[in-house]
């Protein structure tokens, strides 16, 4: 028997396209495009979610909801969430956005909050980058 690795064994090269996932429809030849860098500005209001684990977010409007969603399929790692680096005010740091009721939510850490002086109510203005 002879084992992987073994000196005398001659080893198949390994095919470039090995680790890559083709998904149906796709081509192994012809990978489908992937879209631009997304970069987006919006305002919102912050509410809260008073769930198991409460938190404070801001909804992404329908346009913008619309472009994440055409990015999504290259960047989610699962249950709809997309990575994202967000900004408001002076503030900025990365997150991912949360699929709610057919649209995309900003979670706004406490840090953020109380670093840019914010409140439940207040409208801000958010600006996110989703790197593709």
């Amino acid at each position: 028997m002879v084992r992987a690795g073994s000196p005398g064994r001659d080893r198949l090269p390994r095919p470039s396209n090995a680790f890559r996932v083709i998904r149906k429809g796709d081509s192994p030849r012809h990978p489908p495009p992937y879209p631009d860098r997304v970069n987006l500005a919006f305002s919102g209001e912050i509410w809260f979610w008073k769930g198991p684990s409460p938190f404070h977010f801001v909804t992404v409007p329908p346009a913008e909801c619309r472009q994440l969603k055409a990015a999504s399929s290259a960047v989610t790692y699962g249950w709809g969430m997309i990575p994202v680096e967000v900004s408001v005010g002076d503030t900025s740091w990365t997150t991912a956005l949360w699929p709610k009721d057919g649209r995309y939510v900003v979670p706004l850490k406490d840090w953020v909050r109380q670093a840019e002086g914010l409140q439940l109510g207040d409208v801000v203005e958010v600006r996110l980058t989703v790197d593709v």
